[in-house]
């Protein structure tokens, strides 16, 4: 089999397994929209695909239906004179052309945009648990199913207490590529940027594959944000306006909370997101942090010590934040506009929180750089307010470690080698005091830089700075 794919290991492994099973295999793959979903599929299954449709945005029932009917005329031998008048009599038409197909070699039917396929009827998933039931479950088939919105796949699908009760045999959900895929994708289209070029690319743009197909070789990384970004005809100067509409019903109340998070770093309680964002209390509220959730939009967490409550959300779409902090109300500026950008103070800002992003999205390779990837971890925040006799503290990232070790990362993202100062020593002397007295751990506590370069050892940095590591460590497999 040629396989073209990059990176998305572990994900191949799945595919593999469902293929080479002696047992009807239904897979259900699920990730937001663009992060090369469809082209996994179709690069791994390519020859065993013997039919597959791709649901059409915002289309009613009978267009729908239409749709599947070319598509089943387009890859069989047989003419139907007629479009299907209901979704059962769609699917029994479609046994009847994989009938038809050789029972010896092993067929792949995928369902691409299955929530678009799908809407709200539940005749659909009706009949799609008839044809899997009556005739699937009995044949030499790997049914896939696939879908952007993220909340809509869990609970119609995975969750489903109809003819698809626990009916999934296999799941993956795709995420977007690490550093280190982010590398190879773009060496594999003869470009050739350090880590530090990497790490600024993907934090206005993330590891999304059909944006970083834009990416040009010959241009820099500044050329290529711009006319990514900030020119006219660039994809993603409005690829807000369309991403969320795409993917969850009255999408406003989605934006709303994009825009809450964006203004703060630490992130939010739902309370307070629910007051900042002018949603109500109550279910729907919830509901649209688990779609924004589940999508990989945004991030809950608990801060140190706490598993029941004082959840907080936070924003980690790269792209979401770029465009809120910069192409929103800069899109007219034309070229020149990323450069100018790169001088200000809010770059500086933004570049602080777009790269503790990317180290909270890269714990498996900070643990590596470590050597504690087989020891059992816990990762979370700290946070204490500033009170009349104390003075308060954040810590953005620390890992908890089986070992009776405690590590205190310090995030900073500069183009030469950090140097620690004696004003920030001191600091980091606090927040360590402060992190000991409030929590009343035992544990050893360890500081940990993560920086692009490493750090430059001095007298302020020796006994205090334990262990280092440098952004080309994020990039470990």
């Amino acid at each position: 089999m040629k396989n073209s794919l990059i990176g998305r290991i572990e994900e191949q492994k799945i595919l593999k397994k469902a293929l080479d099973s002696q047992s009807a295999e239904m897979v259900a793959v699920i990730g937001r929209r663009r992060v090369g979903k469809t082209f996994l599929i179709k690069a791994f299954y390519n020859k065993h695909i013997t039919f597959e449709i791709t649901g059409l945005q915002k289309a009613d029932q009978q267009t729908q239906l239409s749709h599947f009917h070319f598509a089943l005329i387009q890859q069989s031998d047989e003419q139907e004179q007629s479009t299907p008048k209901t979704w059962l009599e769609a699917f029994q038409r479609l046994v009847l052309h994989l009938d038809n197909k050789s029972k010896n070699q092993r067929q792949v039917v995928f369902f691409d945009e299955l929530p678009w396929l799908a809407g709200n009827r539940q005749s659909f998933l009706t009949a799609l648990g008839f044809f899997w039931n009556s005739w699937a479950v009995n044949n030499n088939v790997v049914v896939v199913i696939c879908g952007s919105a993220a909340s809509w796949m869990i609970e119609n699908v995975v969750n489903n207490t109809g003819g698809l009760y626990n009916r999934i045999t296999k799941r993956i959900f795709l995420q977007t590529f690490t550093l280190s895929e982010t590398n190879s994708f773009l060496k594999s289209r003869n470009i050739n940027f350090n880590y530090q070029q990497i790490a600024e690319l993907y934090m206005a743009m993330g590891g999304i594959p059909h944006y970083l197909k834009e990416v040009e070789t010959g241009k820099s990384v500044v050329q290529n944000i711009d006319a990514i970004c900030f020119a006219n005809s660039g994809l993603l100067q409005n690829e807000f306006s369309q991403l969320y509409p795409s993917l969850f019903n009255k999408a406003d109340r989605h934006i709303a909370i994009i825009r809450a998070l964006e203004k703060k770093q630490m992130g939010l309680s739902r309370s307070e997101l629910i007051k900042k964002s002018g949603l109500s209390e109550g279910g729907n509220s919830s509901k649209v942090l688990q779609e924004l959730e589940q999508s990989g939009f945004i991030s809950s967490y608990f801060p140190f010590g706490k598993k029941k409550k004082g959840k907080l959300y936070r924003l980690t779409d790269e792209y979401s934040l770029f465009y809120l902090r910069f192409i929103e109300n800069k899109r007219q500026e034309g070229a020149g506009t990323w450069q100018h950008f790169s001088q200000t103070q809010s770059y500086k800002v933004w570049c602080g929180y777009a790269f503790e992003n990317l180290c909270l999205k890269h714990l498996s390779q900070i643990k590596k750089a470590l050597g504690i990837s087989g020891i059992y971890s816990e990762s979370s925040s700290f946070y204490k307010k500033v009170t009349k006799n104390e003075k308060g503290t954040q810590i953005d990232l620390i890992i908890d470690r089986n070992d009776k070790v405690i590590n205190l990362f310090e995030i900073k993202f500069y183009n030469t080698k950090f140097s620690i100062n004696a004003k920030q020593a001191n600091e980091l002397r606090e927040k360590m005091r402060i992190f000991r007295e409030t929590t009343k751990t035992t544990k050893h506590i360890m500081i940990t830089i993560i920086s692009a370069l490493g750090i430059k050892q001095n007298k302020h940095s020796l006994g205090l700075i334990e262990k280092e590591i440098e952004l080309r460590d994020l990039f470990l497999l």
